[in-house]
């Protein structure tokens, strides 16, 4: 039985910390500074989490904007785009 890949965020706030990297399509969520304006930055949540854009969301967004890929392949990319994150972040952190 093959298991279902899934993504689990650990909301650390690696990407909402770094919209810039995800193109044009999120700057209406920027606060001019790469950093989403619906970020607490002291908890690293979403102000919005309940009503987020859709781009915002895994499964909602793989649904709308991506499932001319397999599940799997997305969830996968998804995984490792949030390692490259969180890396990035971690080097930022130790400067």
């Amino acid at each position: 039985m093959k298991r279902e890949l899934n993504f689990e965020c650990d909301k650390c706030g690696a990407c909402c910390r770094h919209l810039m990297l995800f193109g044009a399509a999120y700057t209406f969520l920027d606060r001019g500074d790469g950093i989403c304006k619906y970020l607490n930055l002291n908890n690293n949540l979403c102000t919005i989490y309940e009503n987020r854009p859709i781009l915002c969301n895994v499964k909602e967004g793989y649904k709308k904007f991506f499932n001319d890929m397999p599940y799997e392949e997305y969830i996968s990319r998804t995984i490792q785009g949030c390692k490259k994150l969180k890396d990035i972040q971690d080097k930022e952190n130790d400067l």
